[in-house]
C-alpha cells in the first residue's frame, strides 16, 4: 500500500502543467521525473536525451510496437 507523502504546492502545479502537455496524470508525471532523477543519479555520465530515449524505447517494448532493425 502507498504511503501518502506531502508535496510542495509549487510542485504540484508544475507537475500539473506538464502532464497535460506529456498527456499523464500529475502523479504519473512526479513518477516519471522520479525514474529520470534517479536514472541519472545512478547513472551520471549518460545525456538526458539517452535516458529519454532509453525510456521510450523501453515503453515501446512493453506496448509490443516493435519493429526490426535493418541491417545493411
Amino acid at each position: 500500500m502507498a504511503k501518502a507523502i506531502k508535496l510542495s504546492d509549487q510542485l504540484v502545479a508544475e507537475a500539473t502543467r506538464y502532464a497535460r502537455v506529456f498527456h499523464r496524470s500529475p502523479p504519473k508525471q512526479i513518477e516519471h521525473w522520479a525514474t529520470i532523477g534517479r536514472i541519472a543519479e545512478e547513472n551520471p555520465d549518460l545525456p538526458l536525451r539517452f535516458v529519454d530515449d532509453i525510456l521510450a524505447g523501453l515503453e515501446e517494448a512493453e506496448s509490443g510496437d516493435l519493429s526490426e532493425y535493418p541491417l545493411k
